[in-house]
């Protein structure tokens, strides 16, 4: 079982909020942005509607850090981005497992390939290195600087 924050998730959820949030991320700086928007705020006013004004203004505000993201080359906001809608759609996915249909069909509409693939058991990561070898393990985007 992985773990979102604290909260044990099914892995088969946390590979779609990975790709969900990266999808998301990717779509805000398309044509067609406001209809993903809008289903996005969608979900969240369905099983979180106290939380889908704030969702909106955040979906807002990213769209707007992307576009000058773009326009200056800063690749890390698009990584923060990315791994800050995958946490919260994978928090949402955890609290309310039944809008997991809801977001694949929102996927597919938007033309991103979510796949019908299962995970079964744990995810389980696993590295030895020997003589002075590096080992770097991610379930999603990894991006390594070394000095």
């Amino acid at each position: 079982m992985a773990v979102i924050s604290g909260v044990g998730v099914d892995p088969q959820i946390v590979a779609l909020a990975g790709t969900a949030g990266s999808t998301v991320v990717a779509l805000m700086a398309a044509e067609g942005w406001q209809h993903t928007r809008d289903g996005v705020v969608a979900l969240w006013r369905r099983f979180r509607p106290e939380a889908a004004e704030t969702v909106a203004g955040e979906l807002d505000t990213a769209r707007q850090a992307i576009v000058a993201a773009a326009e200056s080359g800063d690749r890390e906001i698009l990584r923060q981005l990315r791994a800050n809608w995958q946490m919260e759609l994978g928090l949402l996915l955890a609290a309310h497992p039944e809008a997991e249909a809801e977001l694949r069909a929102l996927l597919e509409r938007a033309g991103s390939p979510v796949g019908g693939g299962q995970v079964v058991g744990d995810v389980r990561l696993e590295a030895h290195a020997r003589d002075h070898g590096r080992n770097y393990l991610a379930v999603g985007d990894q991006h390594i600087t070394e000095r």
